[in-house]
């Protein structure tokens, strides 16, 4: 029986407690950052995703990292508060809308026959490429989002930050 006490399990960074792995998901991260770059996906449409798949997780952590993300990207207000209701709103492209599709798919795995019709349509509006790079930048957020979540990373309100 191990005599170390254990950590507060609300205080607990997985990221912490496994540096290597913390480190193998970074670096998967940004692979899949870097495919989407060379896929020719706009910046915008990669923080668009990111923050869909976080919002469908409820990653704080992650929300606030990537609402900045896309700020930088040059997302307008607008298009980051209609987010929730893209496949009603018309601020979004065609292409954005297949990833944003595809990436809810990744993330929420419906059953095979509304997966299959998703990927079939989202395929059509993306190229190969494109829509290898989606999944993969939905995969890893979602990895990340869980690390997060578990993890209990603290948002820290702006004024707060120095």
């Amino acid at each position: 029986m191990s005599t170390d006490t254990p950590q507060d399990p609300l205080h607990f960074y997985l990221d912490k407690s496994n540096p290597a792995a913390w480190k193998a998901i970074g670096a998967l991260s940004n692979a899949a950052k870097e495919q989407a770059q060379q896929a020719g996906l706009d910046p915008q449409l990669v923080e668009l995703v990111m923050l869909r798949v976080s919002q469908i997780n409820g990653c704080s952590y992650c929300l606030d990292v990537h609402t900045k993300r896309a700020v930088k990207a040059g997302v307008s207000d607008q298009r980051r508060g209609l987010l929730p209701t893209w496949e009603d709103a018309a601020v979004y492209s065609e292409q954005e809308k297949a990833a944003l599709a595809l990436a809810e798919t990744v993330t929420r795995l419906p059953g095979p026959e509304d997966r299959d019709a998703c990927q079939v349509v989202s395929h059509g509006a993306l190229t190969d490429e494109q829509y290898s790079a989606v999944q993969w930048l939905a995969i890893t957020i979602n990895t990340t989002n869980r690390i997060s979540i578990m993890s209990h990373h603290p948002v820290r309100r702006e004024k707060d930050r120095s």
